[in-house]
């Protein structure tokens, strides 16, 4: 069903601007996959554009490029399967409606003092939700927000800067991945 939703919606995940952004997403899947495997541990966040993408975490901008380099080599050898990311937003997005929909499905008509007489339905359809949007998350990632066809993408920058956040004591290491493609 994702596949053929995908198929129909090609055209769409074509534009010029989608699919830079969705390689973009691609690559920076695959670029904190390569650095958990070589920076331990490793907290990182993500957010990618039709531009490019940036990094959220501590780690040093030599491990970055390296990073990013080993991924487009693995994508350009067919390793596609790098674009798709157990932590993505999309994952996250997909089991929030899902588990919200479920409980609320399983709260609809409920009266006031009734909750707790439909609790036990409520987790059960909440636990349901959750074990079909894994895979379902997964699957968007796969056809609609991610792209391992890295096509003429080429990386035209790596640069580092710090983040001062307000709640934070020290500052967040932030690394910008400027692309391009056509």
């Amino acid at each position: 069903m994702i596949q053929e939703a995908a198929r129909i919606a090609r055209p769409v995940l074509s534009l010029p601007a989608i699919r830079r952004t969705r390689r973009n997403h691609g690559l920076e899947h695959a670029t904190i996959t390569i650095l958990a495997e070589r920076v331990r541990p490793l907290s990182m966040a993500g957010r990618s554009d039709s531009g490019g993408f940036i990094l959220l975490g501590e780690v040093n901008t030599e491990h970055v490029e390296s990073a990013v380099a080993e991924a487009l080599r693995r994508f350009r050898r067919g390793e596609r399967g790098l674009a798709v990311h157990p932590n993505c937003g999309t994952n996250l997005v997909t089991t929030s409606l899902f588990a919200s929909v479920a409980a609320m499905l399983g709260l609809a008509g409920v009266q006031r003092g009734g909750l707790a007489s439909r609790l036990p339905g409520v987790m059960a359809l909440v636990a349901l939700a959750l074990l079909i949007s894994q895979p379902l998350g997964l699957a968007l990632q796969r056809h609609f927000t991610t792209d391992g066809d890295m096509g003429d993408l080429q990386v035209v920058s790596i640069r580092r800067s710090s983040l001062h956040l307000p709640f934070r004591q020290s500052a967040m290491t932030v690394h910008r991945v400027t692309t391009r493609s056509g």
